[in-house]
């Protein structure tokens, strides 16, 4: 039985949440957070947080064994990104984007 959560507008680019995504796949849900807990990037502390969400969701279902649970998906899609202008020489204009991300994660029992 799968279970899921999902973290919709989290202000960090895809591709650098992405990097700490990796690390986690496939992993059992207890070896993911000691990873997530020693990974200096803003992405761990978020994908973390999804994570917990994910398990805590688990647990309301009684027919569920939350200490057999792994990771059977994750992924992080782009979210809607916040157009920005900085000023450039000669009266120019230069446009920056500020990404954001929706991060999934999908639970299997083992």
């Amino acid at each position: 039985m799968e279970v899921k959560a999902v973290t919709r507008y989290v202000r960090i680019s895809p591709s650098k949440a992405r990097l700490v995504t990796e690390l986690v796949k496939g992993k059992p849900v207890e070896e993911a957070l000691n990873i997530l807990k020693f990974v200096p990037k803003k992405g761990a502390r978020l994908v973390s947080k999804t994570l917990r969400s994910a398990v805590a969701n688990a647990e309301q279902n009684p027919s569920i064994d939350v200490d057999t649970l792994y990771i059977k998906r994750i992924f992080v899609d782009e979210g809607p990104s916040m157009k920005r202008w900085r000023a450039r020489a000669m009266g120019r204009a230069t446009r920056i984007l500020k990404r954001s991300s929706h991060i999934t994660i999908i639970l299997d029992e083992a």
